[in-house]
């Protein structure tokens, strides 16, 4: 029985002038705080390099963040806004669904459903020379599901929203998309489309950050996972754990997994999204070796906390299980989703840190980094925000190490 969480524990005052509205240019000019040996200072992120401990292994989520906001009118003047969630065709297979050229099912969040009974939604537009048309219709007025049609040779899904969709900011950032920020809501390593969110503490990196880790000789990775707008949800039960996590799908290759076996003693992740994967991929391994049976890649939300005081296989153990159960099934890609909510009680299997912006009060993301750090956060928060640190997306970054 897991005692209940009480969310008010971790709360703290964010008065509104403390949230960055914009990044700060050049990316990695932005202040890093450090948390290392227990002991609280800042720096410059360009310096990051410097701070890294031996054998950091770090790992970055490559998702790209797509145009997920799509508006289109009635007849009768009404404005429908759909935002994109999860693909439901192909298997929700975001990859699959981005880059057919046919019809695909979404489901989406509707804004001024009321105004929007029965019939489709029609959009003219110009792409790549050709006149289209898009449709799009409610098939599941319940689970809000739209089926998109549109109507052009060999254009995607992917082309079709970055024609006339728009990046969908933080709600909290409270200001209209701008032109900018089709570039700087990216990480400039984002490559596999399908988030609706970024991960931010990647923002802060620049080919010129890369090429100095790559001559320090620190390993770089990439994993993918899909951002979904549950990310933002704030958490308004009392006790977290009623909080119902969201699903989001995640993508590892067979190379990732080998060299990850080779350095698994010192990962840092980039972000809550690469560490909330990483460990689910540890739990994976644990399916693996103790529910031969059950090889699906899906990790409800407690499933950490069932096993209570059983022995669990170390680190590489679960790593080489799902590399033998790659091998065995002769794929080179594993696709999977989880739920993975870290609180309080988690042990960290795979991640020793976190390079991580600033948190929203009372979310899933700040209990994950109390979950790292223990009751420091209060410290790292405090020292923050008496230290002019800018918050949440477009924020500040930190290296944490506890």
């Amino acid at each position: 029985m897991l005692s209940p969480i009480h969310i008010e524990d971790y709360n703290y005052e964010l008065p509104d002038d403390k949230i960055a509205k914009y990044p700060v240019e050049p990316r990695d000019s932005s202040k890093l705080l450090l948390l290392k040996n227990g002991e609280i200072s800042s720096e410059t992120f360009s310096n990051l390099v410097t701070e890294l401990p031996p054998k950091a292994h770090l790992v970055f989520n490559n998702t790209k963040v797509i145009p997920a906001r799509l508006y289109f009118r009635k007849e009768t003047g009404a404005l429908i806004e759909i935002f994109l969630l999860n693909p439901v065709s192909f298997g929700g297979e975001i990859s699959q669904n981005m880059e057919t050229f046919g019809p695909v099912v979404w489901q989406c969040m509707i804004g001024n459903k009321k105004k929007w009974k029965t019939g489709a939604l029609r959009r003219e537009f110009e792409i790549e020379g050709q006149s289209l048309e898009v449709s799009s219709e409610i098939t599941d007025t319940e689970k809000n599901l739209i089926r998109f049609k549109w109507s052009g040779n060999e254009i995607t899904f992917a082309s079709l929203v970055k024609a006339f969709g728009e990046i969908p900011l933080p709600p909290y950032l409270n200001r209209s998309t701008e032109d900018k920020d089709l570039e700087t809501y990216q990480t400039v390593y984002s490559e596999k489309e399908g988030a609706v969110a970024a991960p931010t503490a990647g923002l802060h990196f620049t080919k010129k950050t890369f090429a100095e880790l790559s001559k320090a000789k620190i390993p770089t990775s990439y994993i993918t996972l899909h951002v979904g707008a549950g990310t933002f949800q704030p958490v308004k039960a009392g006790n977290a754990l009623e909080h119902d996590m969201h699903s989001e799908q995640i993508v590892f290759n067979k190379e990732f997994i080998e060299k990850l076996i080779e350095n698994h003693e010192m990962v840092i992740p980039v972000g809550t999204t690469s560490m909330r994967s990483l460990e689910s991929l540890y739990w994976f391994g644990v399916k693996l070796l103790k529910e031969n049976e059950n090889f699906v890649f899906q990790i409800p939300k407690l499933y950490p906390y069932q096993w209570g005081n059983q022995t669990l296989p170390e680190p590489k153990e679960a790593l080489q299980a799902i590399d033998k159960f790659l091998e065995e099934k002769q794929i080179k890609q594993l696709t999977g989703s989880t739920e993975i909510f870290i609180f309080p009680g988690y042990q960290f299997r795979i991640c020793k840190g976190i390079i991580t912006n600033f948190h929203q009060p009372k979310s899933t993301l700040l209990l994950l980094i109390s979950t790292l750090i223990g009751e420091k956060w209060k410290e790292v928060y405090d020292f923050a925000l008496h230290n002019k640190f800018r918050f949440l997306s477009y924020g500040d970054s930190s290296l944490l190490l506890p």
